[in-house]
Protein backbone atom coordinates (compact mmCIF):
# COMPACT_ATOMS: atom_id res chain seq x y z
CA UNK A 1 0.00 0.00 0.00
CA UNK A 2 0.88 3.59 -0.80
CA UNK A 3 0.52 6.47 1.90
CA UNK A 4 -0.02 9.83 0.86
CA UNK A 5 0.05 13.01 3.42
CA UNK A 6 -1.15 16.50 2.04
CA UNK A 7 -0.51 19.64 4.42
CA UNK A 8 -3.20 21.81 1.86
CA UNK A 9 -1.02 24.95 2.90
CA UNK A 10 0.57 27.09 0.17
CA UNK A 11 3.80 26.47 1.64
CA UNK A 12 2.74 22.68 2.32
CA UNK A 13 3.93 19.81 0.74
CA UNK A 14 2.67 15.81 -0.37
CA UNK A 15 5.03 13.79 1.33
CA UNK A 16 4.48 9.80 -0.16
CA UNK A 17 5.66 6.69 1.54
CA UNK A 18 5.94 3.46 -1.25
CA UNK A 19 5.13 -0.16 -0.99
CA UNK A 20 8.81 -0.77 0.44
CA UNK A 21 8.98 2.41 2.79
CA UNK A 22 10.57 4.68 0.92
CA UNK A 23 9.30 8.15 1.42
CA UNK A 24 9.30 11.23 -0.86
CA UNK A 25 8.50 14.56 -0.60
CA UNK A 26 7.05 17.39 -3.02
CA UNK A 27 6.52 21.06 -2.34
CA UNK A 28 2.61 21.91 -3.11
CA UNK A 29 2.81 23.19 -6.75
CA UNK A 30 2.44 26.97 -7.07
CA UNK A 31 2.84 29.86 -9.00
CA UNK A 32 3.56 33.49 -9.54
CA UNK A 33 0.71 35.68 -10.05
CA UNK A 34 1.95 37.86 -13.51
CA UNK A 35 2.37 41.50 -12.61
CA UNK A 36 1.95 41.05 -9.00
CA UNK A 37 5.48 40.88 -6.94
CA UNK A 38 5.81 37.96 -5.03
CA UNK A 39 2.18 36.10 -4.90
CA UNK A 40 1.79 32.63 -5.52
CA UNK A 41 -1.70 31.05 -6.05
CA UNK A 42 -1.68 27.10 -6.00
CA UNK A 43 -1.15 25.46 -9.14
CA UNK A 44 -4.50 23.06 -9.52
CA UNK A 45 -3.16 21.21 -12.73
CA UNK A 46 0.32 20.44 -11.44
CA UNK A 47 -1.48 19.42 -7.79
CA UNK A 48 -3.63 16.94 -10.18
CA UNK A 49 -0.98 15.57 -12.04
CA UNK A 50 0.96 14.92 -8.83
CA UNK A 51 -1.78 12.67 -7.43
CA UNK A 52 -2.93 11.36 -10.68
CA UNK A 53 -0.15 8.24 -10.84
CA UNK A 54 -1.41 7.23 -7.30
CA UNK A 55 -4.84 6.69 -8.90
CA UNK A 56 -4.27 3.09 -10.60
CA UNK A 57 -2.75 2.24 -7.36
CA UNK A 58 -3.36 0.61 -4.00
CA UNK A 59 -3.11 4.27 -1.39
CA UNK A 60 -4.88 6.31 1.18
CA UNK A 61 -4.54 9.84 1.13
CA UNK A 62 -4.09 11.26 4.43
CA UNK A 63 -5.27 15.26 4.22
CA UNK A 64 -5.32 17.70 7.03
CA UNK A 65 -8.49 18.95 8.51
CA UNK A 66 -7.66 22.53 8.52
CA UNK A 67 -9.72 25.46 9.41
CA UNK A 68 -9.08 29.13 9.79
CA UNK A 69 -7.02 30.06 13.19
CA UNK A 70 -7.41 33.35 15.10
CA UNK A 71 -5.39 36.41 14.40
CA UNK A 72 -4.92 34.58 11.12
CA UNK A 73 -5.74 36.99 8.07
CA UNK A 74 -8.64 36.90 5.90
CA UNK A 75 -7.10 36.56 2.76
CA UNK A 76 -5.05 33.85 4.24
CA UNK A 77 -7.69 32.04 5.71
CA UNK A 78 -9.61 32.08 2.29
CA UNK A 79 -6.34 30.44 0.76
CA UNK A 80 -5.66 28.01 3.15
CA UNK A 81 -9.42 26.87 2.61
CA UNK A 82 -8.97 27.18 -0.87
CA UNK A 83 -6.04 24.84 -1.14
CA UNK A 84 -8.24 22.60 0.93
CA UNK A 85 -11.08 22.25 -1.12
CA UNK A 86 -8.99 21.78 -4.25
CA UNK A 87 -7.00 18.88 -2.68
CA UNK A 88 -9.91 17.53 -1.63
CA UNK A 89 -11.73 17.84 -5.37
CA UNK A 90 -8.42 16.49 -7.15
CA UNK A 91 -8.65 13.61 -4.16
CA UNK A 92 -12.22 12.47 -4.86
CA UNK A 93 -12.64 13.44 -9.04
CA UNK A 94 -9.47 10.65 -8.95
CA UNK A 95 -11.21 8.29 -6.90
CA UNK A 96 -9.00 8.22 -3.88
CA UNK A 97 -9.77 6.53 -0.67
CA UNK A 98 -9.50 9.87 1.77
CA UNK A 99 -9.05 9.80 5.37
CA UNK A 100 -8.89 14.01 7.00
CA UNK A 101 -7.99 13.86 10.82
CA UNK A 102 -7.79 17.39 12.34
CA UNK A 103 -4.00 18.67 13.42
CA UNK A 104 -4.93 17.74 17.01
CA UNK A 105 -5.58 14.76 16.70
CA UNK A 106 -3.01 13.25 13.86
CA UNK A 107 -0.42 15.41 16.37
CA UNK A 108 -1.24 13.64 19.14
CA UNK A 109 -0.20 10.19 17.83
CA UNK A 110 2.51 11.33 15.70
CA UNK A 111 4.11 13.96 18.24
CA UNK A 112 3.01 12.48 21.64
CA UNK A 113 6.46 12.34 23.05
CA UNK A 114 7.15 15.97 21.95
CA UNK A 115 6.10 19.69 21.44
CA UNK A 116 3.33 20.01 18.21
CA UNK A 117 5.12 23.15 17.04
CA UNK A 118 6.53 22.45 13.47
CA UNK A 119 10.31 22.21 14.92
CA UNK A 120 8.77 19.12 16.95
CA UNK A 121 7.42 18.52 13.53
CA UNK A 122 10.79 18.63 11.90
CA UNK A 123 12.81 17.04 14.35
CA UNK A 124 10.43 13.58 14.21
CA UNK A 125 9.99 13.38 10.94
CA UNK A 126 13.70 13.83 10.58
CA UNK A 127 14.08 10.62 12.78
CA UNK A 128 11.41 8.99 10.87
CA UNK A 129 12.88 9.77 7.69
CA UNK A 130 16.79 9.83 8.13
CA UNK A 131 17.09 10.10 4.59
CA UNK A 132 15.42 13.16 3.73
CA UNK A 133 16.78 14.99 6.67
CA UNK A 134 18.36 17.45 4.16
CA UNK A 135 15.18 18.16 2.46
CA UNK A 136 13.95 18.90 6.10
CA UNK A 137 16.59 20.92 7.69
CA UNK A 138 15.32 24.78 7.48
CA UNK A 139 12.90 25.96 9.63
CA UNK A 140 10.31 26.88 6.67
CA UNK A 141 10.44 22.86 5.11
CA UNK A 142 7.85 22.30 8.30
CA UNK A 143 4.82 21.75 5.64
CA UNK A 144 7.71 19.03 4.23
CA UNK A 145 7.85 17.36 7.77
CA UNK A 146 3.98 17.65 8.47
CA UNK A 147 3.24 15.74 5.17
CA UNK A 148 5.73 13.18 5.76
CA UNK A 149 4.26 12.49 9.27
CA UNK A 150 0.67 12.48 8.16
CA UNK A 151 1.46 9.80 5.24
CA UNK A 152 3.04 7.70 8.52
CA UNK A 153 0.15 8.32 10.38
CA UNK A 154 -2.01 6.69 7.51
CA UNK A 155 0.09 3.98 7.72
CA UNK A 156 -0.09 3.43 11.50
CA UNK A 157 -3.80 3.74 10.73
CA UNK A 158 -4.22 0.90 8.73
CA UNK A 159 -1.67 -1.23 10.47
CA UNK A 160 -3.89 -0.49 13.42
CA UNK A 161 -7.14 -2.35 11.74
Amino acid sequence: MIYIGIDPGLNGAVGVIDKQGTPYVFDTPTMVVSGVKDKRVYHTTAMALLLKPFSTENVLVVLESVHSMPKQGVASSFSFGQGLGMWQGIIAALGLPLEMPSPQRWKKEMLADQGKDKDASRFKAIHLFPSLASQLSRKKDDGRAEALLLAEYGRRLRKGQ
